[in-house]
Protein backbone atom coordinates (compact mmCIF):
# COMPACT_ATOMS: atom_id res chain seq x y z
CA UNK A 1 0.00 0.00 0.00
CA UNK A 2 0.93 3.21 -0.49
CA UNK A 3 -0.21 7.09 0.56
CA UNK A 4 -2.13 9.37 -1.75
CA UNK A 5 0.80 11.95 -0.96
CA UNK A 6 3.37 9.31 -2.98
CA UNK A 7 0.83 8.90 -5.63
CA UNK A 8 -0.64 11.61 -6.43
CA UNK A 9 1.78 14.26 -4.89
CA UNK A 10 -0.62 15.86 -2.76
CA UNK A 11 -1.41 14.48 1.15
CA UNK A 12 -4.58 12.62 1.19
CA UNK A 13 -6.23 10.22 4.03
CA UNK A 14 -6.73 7.49 1.85
CA UNK A 15 -4.16 5.06 1.47
CA UNK A 16 -4.52 2.56 -1.89
CA UNK A 17 -2.32 0.71 -3.92
CA UNK A 18 -0.83 1.67 -7.37
CA UNK A 19 1.89 -0.31 -7.54
CA UNK A 20 0.57 -1.19 -11.05
CA UNK A 21 1.75 1.95 -12.30
CA UNK A 22 5.55 1.55 -11.83
CA UNK A 23 4.96 -1.95 -14.23
CA UNK A 24 2.78 -0.33 -16.30
CA UNK A 25 4.38 3.44 -17.34
CA UNK A 26 7.80 2.39 -17.99
CA UNK A 27 6.70 -0.19 -19.82
CA UNK A 28 4.45 1.56 -22.24
CA UNK A 29 6.69 4.69 -22.63
CA UNK A 30 9.44 2.08 -23.44
CA UNK A 31 7.53 0.80 -25.90
CA UNK A 32 6.22 4.33 -27.28
CA UNK A 33 9.53 5.93 -27.04
CA UNK A 34 11.11 3.16 -29.60
CA UNK A 35 8.56 2.88 -32.42
CA UNK A 36 7.60 6.46 -31.73
CA UNK A 37 11.13 7.68 -32.41
CA UNK A 38 11.67 5.32 -35.24
CA UNK A 39 8.07 6.07 -37.10
CA UNK A 40 8.73 9.82 -36.87
CA UNK A 41 11.90 10.00 -37.64
CA UNK A 42 11.20 8.20 -40.68
CA UNK A 43 8.10 10.30 -41.65
CA UNK A 44 10.36 13.24 -40.79
CA UNK A 45 12.55 11.73 -43.65
CA UNK A 46 10.43 11.20 -45.85
CA UNK A 47 8.87 14.94 -45.85
CA UNK A 48 12.30 16.93 -45.37
CA UNK A 49 13.89 14.97 -48.16
CA UNK A 50 11.69 13.17 -50.52
CA UNK A 51 8.73 15.21 -50.51
CA UNK A 52 8.36 17.27 -54.02
CA UNK A 53 5.84 19.33 -53.28
CA UNK A 54 4.93 20.76 -50.21
CA UNK A 55 0.90 21.57 -49.27
CA UNK A 56 -0.81 22.71 -46.99
CA UNK A 57 -0.98 18.73 -45.06
CA UNK A 58 2.77 18.71 -46.19
CA UNK A 59 2.94 21.72 -43.39
CA UNK A 60 1.08 20.55 -40.97
CA UNK A 61 2.34 17.21 -40.45
CA UNK A 62 6.30 17.90 -40.47
CA UNK A 63 4.63 19.93 -37.32
CA UNK A 64 2.56 16.69 -36.13
CA UNK A 65 5.75 15.18 -36.76
CA UNK A 66 8.01 17.40 -34.78
CA UNK A 67 6.06 17.44 -31.72
CA UNK A 68 5.02 13.78 -31.58
CA UNK A 69 9.29 13.33 -31.65
CA UNK A 70 9.55 15.82 -29.18
CA UNK A 71 7.22 13.84 -26.99
CA UNK A 72 8.82 11.15 -27.37
CA UNK A 73 12.18 12.66 -26.33
CA UNK A 74 11.11 13.17 -22.80
CA UNK A 75 9.89 9.95 -21.67
CA UNK A 76 13.30 8.37 -20.85
CA UNK A 77 13.22 10.53 -18.31
CA UNK A 78 9.81 9.26 -17.28
CA UNK A 79 10.52 5.93 -17.60
CA UNK A 80 13.18 6.12 -15.30
CA UNK A 81 11.59 8.14 -12.96
CA UNK A 82 8.62 5.87 -12.72
CA UNK A 83 10.72 2.39 -12.51
CA UNK A 84 12.64 3.82 -9.77
CA UNK A 85 8.94 4.41 -8.27
CA UNK A 86 8.40 8.29 -7.85
CA UNK A 87 12.50 9.08 -6.87
CA UNK A 88 13.75 11.78 -9.56
CA UNK A 89 17.31 11.98 -9.33
CA UNK A 90 17.31 14.81 -12.12
CA UNK A 91 16.79 18.59 -10.13
CA UNK A 92 13.68 20.82 -10.20
CA UNK A 93 15.38 22.52 -13.57
CA UNK A 94 14.56 19.34 -15.34
CA UNK A 95 11.29 18.05 -14.24
CA UNK A 96 9.88 21.21 -15.18
CA UNK A 97 11.34 21.26 -18.25
CA UNK A 98 10.56 17.28 -19.19
CA UNK A 99 6.72 18.28 -17.92
CA UNK A 100 6.72 21.56 -19.99
CA UNK A 101 7.79 19.50 -22.96
CA UNK A 102 5.81 16.67 -22.44
CA UNK A 103 2.50 18.31 -22.25
CA UNK A 104 3.15 21.49 -24.78
CA UNK A 105 4.08 18.94 -27.80
CA UNK A 106 0.76 16.96 -26.59
CA UNK A 107 -1.49 19.33 -26.90
CA UNK A 108 0.78 20.57 -29.72
CA UNK A 109 -0.49 16.82 -31.58
CA UNK A 110 -3.84 17.88 -31.45
CA UNK A 111 -4.21 21.47 -32.52
CA UNK A 112 -2.02 19.72 -35.36
CA UNK A 113 -4.25 17.40 -35.55
CA UNK A 114 -7.25 19.53 -35.78
CA UNK A 115 -5.54 22.00 -38.71
CA UNK A 116 -5.10 18.60 -40.86
CA UNK A 117 -8.93 17.82 -40.73
CA UNK A 118 -10.22 21.33 -40.95
CA UNK A 119 -7.93 22.01 -44.00
CA UNK A 120 -9.44 18.40 -45.64
CA UNK A 121 -12.74 19.90 -45.17
CA UNK A 122 -12.31 23.28 -46.62
CA UNK A 123 -10.70 21.76 -49.47
CA UNK A 124 -13.36 19.35 -49.83
CA UNK A 125 -16.63 21.35 -48.83
CA UNK A 126 -15.35 25.19 -49.58
CA UNK A 127 -12.80 24.45 -52.43
CA UNK A 128 -13.55 28.28 -53.87
CA UNK A 129 -13.34 30.43 -50.58
CA UNK A 130 -11.19 28.25 -48.90
CA UNK A 131 -8.47 29.16 -52.04
CA UNK A 132 -6.64 31.53 -49.68
CA UNK A 133 -6.36 29.16 -46.80
CA UNK A 134 -5.54 26.15 -48.01
CA UNK A 135 -2.07 26.75 -49.08
CA UNK A 136 1.46 25.90 -48.11
CA UNK A 137 2.14 29.79 -47.07
CA UNK A 138 -1.09 30.14 -44.76
CA UNK A 139 -0.21 26.54 -43.38
CA UNK A 140 3.31 27.75 -42.21
CA UNK A 141 1.57 31.25 -40.45
CA UNK A 142 -0.88 28.83 -38.72
CA UNK A 143 1.55 26.34 -37.45
CA UNK A 144 3.21 29.49 -36.38
CA UNK A 145 0.32 30.94 -34.61
CA UNK A 146 -0.43 27.11 -32.95
CA UNK A 147 2.90 27.04 -31.87
CA UNK A 148 2.90 30.37 -30.04
CA UNK A 149 -0.65 29.10 -28.70
CA UNK A 150 0.20 26.09 -27.18
CA UNK A 151 3.89 27.34 -25.45
CA UNK A 152 2.24 30.25 -23.77
CA UNK A 153 -0.70 28.38 -22.57
CA UNK A 154 1.64 25.43 -21.15
CA UNK A 155 4.03 27.97 -19.83
CA UNK A 156 2.32 28.14 -16.17
CA UNK A 157 3.50 24.49 -16.08
CA UNK A 158 7.58 25.46 -15.64
CA UNK A 159 5.42 27.26 -12.42
CA UNK A 160 2.76 24.61 -11.13
CA UNK A 161 5.71 21.68 -11.24
CA UNK A 162 8.24 21.57 -8.78
CA UNK A 163 10.18 18.54 -6.70
CA UNK A 164 9.86 18.04 -2.91
CA UNK A 165 11.42 15.62 -1.04
CA UNK A 166 9.86 12.09 0.00
CA UNK A 167 11.01 9.95 2.96
CA UNK A 168 11.47 7.47 0.00
CA UNK A 169 12.97 9.78 -2.20
CA UNK A 170 12.65 13.18 -4.29
CA UNK A 171 8.73 13.46 -6.13
CA UNK A 172 8.16 15.38 -9.33
CA UNK A 173 4.77 16.61 -9.35
CA UNK A 174 2.60 15.85 -12.06
CA UNK A 175 0.13 18.78 -10.95
CA UNK A 176 1.76 21.03 -8.23
CA UNK A 177 1.88 21.12 -4.34
CA UNK A 178 -1.09 20.63 -2.19
CA UNK A 179 -1.52 24.70 -1.45
CA UNK A 180 -1.42 25.36 -5.15
CA UNK A 181 -3.33 22.35 -6.33
CA UNK A 182 -7.24 24.71 -6.18
CA UNK A 183 -4.95 26.77 -8.89
CA UNK A 184 -3.46 24.30 -10.72
CA UNK A 185 -7.19 22.81 -11.08
CA UNK A 186 -8.78 25.95 -12.78
CA UNK A 187 -5.54 26.12 -14.86
CA UNK A 188 -6.43 22.42 -16.19
CA UNK A 189 -9.92 22.96 -16.66
CA UNK A 190 -9.12 25.83 -19.04
CA UNK A 191 -6.61 24.06 -21.05
CA UNK A 192 -8.65 21.04 -21.57
CA UNK A 193 -11.34 23.14 -23.10
CA UNK A 194 -9.12 25.55 -25.73
CA UNK A 195 -6.77 22.60 -26.08
CA UNK A 196 -8.79 19.73 -26.13
CA UNK A 197 -12.68 20.42 -26.14
CA UNK A 198 -12.85 22.50 -28.97
CA UNK A 199 -10.27 20.91 -30.60
CA UNK A 200 -12.18 17.71 -30.57
CA UNK A 201 -15.25 19.88 -31.39
CA UNK A 202 -14.18 20.91 -34.46
CA UNK A 203 -12.62 17.63 -35.59
CA UNK A 204 -16.56 16.18 -35.23
CA UNK A 205 -18.27 18.94 -37.11
CA UNK A 206 -15.73 18.85 -39.76
CA UNK A 207 -16.36 14.83 -40.47
CA UNK A 208 -19.93 15.29 -39.91
CA UNK A 209 -20.22 18.09 -42.47
CA UNK A 210 -18.12 16.58 -45.09
CA UNK A 211 -20.33 13.17 -44.50
CA UNK A 212 -23.35 15.11 -45.21
CA UNK A 213 -21.98 16.86 -48.62
CA UNK A 214 -20.79 13.90 -50.02
CA UNK A 215 -24.31 12.15 -49.41
CA UNK A 216 -25.92 15.66 -50.69
CA UNK A 217 -23.75 15.35 -53.99
CA UNK A 218 -21.88 12.31 -54.83
CA UNK A 219 -18.93 12.91 -56.92
CA UNK A 220 -18.49 10.72 -59.84
CA UNK A 221 -17.19 7.48 -59.05
CA UNK A 222 -13.74 6.26 -60.03
CA UNK A 223 -12.98 10.06 -60.98
CA UNK A 224 -10.09 11.96 -59.42
CA UNK A 225 -12.78 13.81 -57.28
CA UNK A 226 -13.74 11.25 -55.87
CA UNK A 227 -10.72 10.05 -54.83
CA UNK A 228 -9.50 13.26 -53.58
CA UNK A 229 -12.83 13.17 -51.52
CA UNK A 230 -12.30 9.93 -50.17
CA UNK A 231 -9.02 10.32 -48.90
CA UNK A 232 -10.01 13.68 -47.42
CA UNK A 233 -13.05 11.93 -45.39
CA UNK A 234 -10.34 9.03 -44.63
CA UNK A 235 -7.63 11.63 -43.21
CA UNK A 236 -10.52 13.06 -41.07
CA UNK A 237 -12.16 9.62 -39.95
CA UNK A 238 -8.44 8.65 -38.88
CA UNK A 239 -7.79 11.61 -37.01
CA UNK A 240 -10.89 11.62 -35.42
CA UNK A 241 -10.63 7.71 -33.73
CA UNK A 242 -6.96 9.23 -32.71
CA UNK A 243 -8.98 11.50 -29.90
CA UNK A 244 -11.77 8.41 -29.36
CA UNK A 245 -9.22 6.22 -28.40
CA UNK A 246 -6.36 8.12 -27.09
CA UNK A 247 -7.32 11.55 -25.94
CA UNK A 248 -10.65 11.49 -24.77
CA UNK A 249 -10.27 8.43 -22.54
CA UNK A 250 -7.15 10.42 -21.40
CA UNK A 251 -8.90 13.78 -20.34
CA UNK A 252 -11.91 12.49 -19.52
CA UNK A 253 -10.27 10.61 -16.70
CA UNK A 254 -7.90 13.43 -15.91
CA UNK A 255 -10.61 15.31 -14.83
CA UNK A 256 -12.55 13.17 -13.19
CA UNK A 257 -9.37 12.46 -11.09
CA UNK A 258 -8.62 16.10 -10.58
CA UNK A 259 -11.95 16.83 -8.96
CA UNK A 260 -12.24 14.01 -6.95
CA UNK A 261 -8.58 15.33 -5.13
CA UNK A 262 -9.97 18.47 -4.88
CA UNK A 263 -12.78 17.05 -3.17
CA UNK A 264 -10.74 15.49 -0.64
CA UNK A 265 -12.58 13.95 2.19
CA UNK A 266 -15.89 14.27 0.74
CA UNK A 267 -15.43 12.02 -1.66
CA UNK A 268 -14.87 8.26 -0.82
CA UNK A 269 -11.33 6.44 -0.69
CA UNK A 270 -12.57 3.61 -2.90
CA UNK A 271 -14.09 6.09 -5.67
CA UNK A 272 -10.47 7.98 -5.20
CA UNK A 273 -8.38 5.30 -6.14
CA UNK A 274 -10.66 3.82 -8.90
CA UNK A 275 -10.32 7.35 -10.58
CA UNK A 276 -6.62 7.48 -9.96
CA UNK A 277 -6.44 3.37 -11.81
CA UNK A 278 -8.73 4.79 -14.42
CA UNK A 279 -6.86 8.25 -15.32
CA UNK A 280 -2.85 6.14 -14.63
CA UNK A 281 -4.32 3.30 -16.87
CA UNK A 282 -5.36 5.82 -19.90
CA UNK A 283 -2.17 8.24 -20.15
CA UNK A 284 -0.45 5.47 -22.04
CA UNK A 285 -3.43 5.77 -24.55
CA UNK A 286 -2.46 9.24 -25.17
CA UNK A 287 1.11 8.60 -25.29
CA UNK A 288 0.22 5.43 -27.51
CA UNK A 289 -0.77 8.90 -30.45
CA UNK A 290 2.99 9.49 -31.04
CA UNK A 291 3.35 5.75 -32.82
CA UNK A 292 -0.36 6.28 -34.44
CA UNK A 293 0.04 9.78 -36.15
CA UNK A 294 2.61 8.31 -38.72
CA UNK A 295 0.71 5.21 -39.56
CA UNK A 296 -2.71 6.61 -39.61
CA UNK A 297 -0.81 9.72 -42.06
CA UNK A 298 0.91 6.96 -44.07
CA UNK A 299 -3.10 5.52 -44.26
CA UNK A 300 -4.47 8.57 -45.48
CA UNK A 301 -1.79 11.02 -46.94
CA UNK A 302 -0.87 10.59 -50.49
CA UNK A 303 2.65 12.93 -50.71
CA UNK A 304 4.02 10.02 -47.74
CA UNK A 305 3.21 7.01 -49.99
CA UNK A 306 4.57 8.40 -52.92
CA UNK A 307 7.73 9.57 -50.47
CA UNK A 308 8.10 5.57 -49.59
CA UNK A 309 7.49 4.15 -52.84
CA UNK A 310 10.26 6.72 -53.91
CA UNK A 311 12.77 5.52 -51.09
CA UNK A 312 11.81 1.70 -51.97
CA UNK A 313 12.48 1.77 -55.86
CA UNK A 314 15.58 3.85 -54.93
CA UNK A 315 16.77 0.80 -52.76
CA UNK A 316 15.56 -1.81 -54.83
CA UNK A 317 17.31 -0.19 -58.08
CA UNK A 318 20.78 0.14 -55.39
CA UNK A 319 20.23 -3.47 -54.70
CA UNK A 320 20.01 -4.35 -58.81
CA UNK A 321 23.12 -1.91 -59.28
CA UNK A 322 25.16 -3.99 -56.79
CA UNK A 323 24.46 -7.58 -58.22
CA UNK A 324 24.98 -6.51 -61.60
CA UNK A 325 28.27 -5.21 -60.35
CA UNK A 326 28.89 -8.39 -58.73
CA UNK A 327 27.94 -10.33 -61.48
CA UNK A 328 30.25 -8.43 -63.72
CA UNK A 329 32.81 -8.82 -61.69
CA UNK A 330 32.69 -13.00 -61.21
CA UNK A 331 32.06 -13.22 -65.21
CA UNK A 332 35.11 -11.04 -65.30
CA UNK A 333 36.98 -13.31 -63.15
CA UNK A 334 35.56 -16.18 -64.81
CA UNK A 335 37.34 -14.81 -68.50
CA UNK A 336 40.21 -14.24 -66.81
CA UNK A 337 40.55 -18.02 -65.32
CA UNK A 338 39.75 -18.77 -69.17
CA UNK A 339 42.87 -16.82 -70.78
CA UNK A 340 45.32 -18.66 -67.99
CA UNK A 341 44.05 -22.26 -68.76
CA UNK A 342 44.78 -21.21 -72.43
Amino acid sequence: MVTGANSSNVSFPCDFNEHFKYILLPVSYSLVFVFGLALNCGVMYAIMFQTRRWRAVTVYMLNLTVCDTLYVLTLPFLIYYYADENDWPFGEPLCKLVRFLFYTNLYGSILFLSCISLQRFLGVCHPVRSLGWVGSRSARRISAAVWLAVVSFQAPILYFSRTRQTGTGCVCHDTTSRELFPHFLAYSGVVSMLLFCVPFAVVVACYGLMLHKLLEVPPVPGSAAARSKQRSVRTIAVVLMAFLLCFLPFHVTRSVYYSFRYLDQAVGCELLAASNAAYKATRPLASANSCLDPILYFMAGRGFRWSVTVISERQRDRSRQGDRGRDRGTEAGSERQGDRGR
